[in-house]
């Protein structure tokens, strides 16, 4: 029973450090994104759309972005970019878009994934 409360409270402290880790590694990860995406509150479109606050966002629903047929079409059937869909979409963009307009070949790697999605998350 102790030891069960030693592990709860490690982990209480713990958790907050090791996301504060994953988001700033996954500010790294970003900048193989950033040639086309802005992230910045406000920032313009580049030649992909503005990624602030994408997490949980409806799909498409960036203002003044001109988004392929493909994602049109998703987005009209409900496309949202959670955790699930990001990841999936991350790793192999053509198994979310296979007629996207994305010409990004993925994400192979399973940790600079997860600190990837973590900076995206916290980018609110």
């Amino acid at each position: 029973m102790l030891r069960l409360a030693i592990v709860c409270l490690i982990s209480t402290f713990l958790a907050p450090a090791a996301r504060a880790q994953e988001t700033e590694a996954g500010k790294r990860v970003y900048n193989q994104c950033r040639a086309c995406h802005s992230i910045e509150s406000g920032a313009r479109n580049g030649v992909g759309p503005n990624l602030h606050g994408v997490f949980g966002r409806k799909a498409g629903a960036v203002e003044g972005f001109r988004y392929s047929q493909n994602l049109k079409e998703q987005a009209a059937a409900g496309l949202t970019w959670d955790e699930p869909t990001l990841r999936a979409y991350l790793a192999n963009p053509k198994t979310v878009l296979p007629q996207g307009a994305m010409s990004y070949a993925g994400l192979r790697n399973e940790q600079q994934l997860n600190d990837l999605i973590a900076y995206l998350a916290a980018q609110k």
